[in-house]
Parts: C-alpha cells; sequence; structure tokens
C-alpha cells in the first residue's frame, strides 16, 4: 500500500480504519483498509462521504486519546452515496505491537513484478504510473545517463545483461520491452516469451515491428510461441504517440493482465492492496 510504510513507521501516531462488514453494494469490500495521522493517511476504503466520515472520525479519535470505535455507514442518498449497500468500519488507535505487526505484513505481501526495459521517454513516463500501482516496478537499461533521469521513487538497475533480470523475475510478472535498439528489443520480447509463465509481454512499437518480431521468432525462438505478444503496446484505440498516452494505455493494459494471471502462474503473486 503506498504510502503506509512512512505512516507506520513515522512518529505520529496511526488509526487503522478497516471495512469489517460488507452488506449490498459498496465500492470496496471487507479487509480494504486506511493508516490515518493527524497530518496524513495512506490507503483507501472507496472514497466518498463514507472515506471521509472514517477519516474525520479517525482525526476525533487522535484529538481525544479515543483507542477504538466503529462506524455503521448506509451508503445512500443521505450521504451522497448510491451505492445502496452498508458497510461497518473498525477503526483502531495503533499501539507499538500492532505498529510493527502491520508494518511487517505489508512488508511482506507479495506484489507483481513490473519490468520496464529501457529508460527512455516512454520507459520513465511508464515507471512514473507503475509506482502508483500496487506493483513492484523495475527500470532496466545499459545506459547510466537515462537512468538518472527516473522519476523519484523508482527501482532502477544499470546491468549489461538486461535479459538476465528477464531470467529471474518471479513468475507472473509483466514484462515491457521499449529501449532505444530494436535488435535488444527482440532479444529481450523473445526471453520473456520463452518464460511461458509471463503475465504480460509488450513490446513498443508498431503493425510493422510486430511482424518483424514474429519472423525473428520463428528464425531465432526455436519454436516460441508469439501469440501472447503485446505489440504495439497501448494501443487501444487512441493512435497518440505521446509518451505519456502510450504509458497510460500501457499501464491499464499491463493491470488488466496481472489481474488476469491464473493461479498456476500466480502463485503467490496476488495483487495486494
Amino acid at each position: 500500500m503506498n504510502g503506509a510504510h512512512n505512516i507506520l513507521s513515522g512518529p505520529a501516531a496511526v488509526i487503522h480504519a478497516r471495512i469489517s462488514r460488507v452488506h449490498g453494494s459498496s465500492p470496496r469490500e471487507t479487509g480494504a483498509e486506511m493508516f490515518i495521522t493527524a497530518q496524513g493517511m495512506a490507503g483507501t476504503i472507496g472514497g466518498g462521504q463514507a472515506e471521509w466520515q472514517a477519516l474525520a472520525r479517525a482525526r476525533d479519535m487522535l484529538a481525544k486519546g479515543t483507542l477504538r470505535d466503529t462506524l455503521d455507514i448506509a451508503l445512500g442518498p443521505e450521504i451522497g452515496q448510491c451505492c445502496g449497500g452498508r458497510i461497518l468500519i473498525e477503526l483502531v488507535r495503533l499501539g507499538d505491537s500492532a505498529r510493527a505487526a502491520h508494518l511487517a505484513r505489508l512488508q511482506g505481501a507479495v506484489r507483481p513484478h513490473v519490468l520496464i526495459l529501457g529508460a527512455g521517454h516512454v520507459g520513465r513516463a511508464l515507471a512514473r504510473i507503475m509506482i502508483t500501482l500496487p506493483c513492484r516496478t523495475l527500470l532496466i537499461d545499459t545506459r547510466a545517463a537515462e537512468l538518472r533521469q527516473a522519476p523519484d521513487g523508482v527501482e532502477t538497475c544499470l546491468t549489461p545483461l538486461p535479459e538476465a533480470e528477464i531470467a529471474t523475475t518471479p513468475p507472473a510478472s509483466a514484462f515491457i520491452v521499449a529501449t532505444h535498439d530494436h535488435g535488444l528489443d527482440f532479444l529481450l520480447t523473445l526471453a520473456a516469451l520463452r518464460r511461458k509463465d509471463a503475465a504480460y509481454v509488450g513490446l513498443i512499437g508498431s503493425a510493422t515491428k510486430r511482424a518483424r518480431f514474429d519472423r525473428f521468432a520463428r528464425d531465432h525462438g526455436t519454436g516460441t510461441d508469439t501469440a501472447a505478444l503485446i505489440c504495439p503496446i497501448g494501443a487501444a484505440g487512441l493512435g497518440d504517440k505521446r509518451p505519456e498516452v502510450i504509458a497510460l494505455m500501457t499501464a491499464q493494459e499491463v493491470i488488466s493482465a496481472l489481474g488476469r494471471a491464473t493461479p498456476a502462474q500466480a502463485g503467490a503473486c496476488a495483487v495486494s492492496s
């Protein structure tokens, strides 16, 4: 959960807000959670007025020193929401041991891996989006100068052998190939497809580049199936070639693919909130 580590490891008192029961339609499921301090928050229980009520109650608890409370909220017109269901929210002020336990739980949660191979304009734009999502994102390049331009907070890897990173990534990972060299693109894409356990393999380019890659794979891939390859990436209708737009469309493809990963692929790599 983005930001929760900083909140739980910081000095401020923390309220843990969690949906403990859902009846009918709700924007979030049982177990959805937030961590709230007097000045900050991480996570979401669905937004809207229900979340604002939980946020206000948590900060009231912090001001008054209350240790535990509940909110029973009908998600109807009276609070400006139209879900029609009902949720019960439990709010608990965390002591030291509970904070440590939540921190360990979140740190131990296995997130799907997303490898962005190529730190050019599209790779950096995609990394900027992916680090806000429940994934472990790694931006890889052979060029130190490009990696130095990576967005703040992005995990980077400078290596002369990016294919080695592909080989050691867990099952059900996503691979987006967008390097500065078409030959390298083809080698890395083939390496990702040969794994046969990727949730997503995408290659930047065009329909022409896709046809050329298919020929390359037939000549060098020893029977590698290329049907699962997404090329061009981020091409779901707009035809817009700006890096930021390609990145946004590609991120949507990747998250959808990670959500569809089969149990055999995903193993323990379920998306964690």
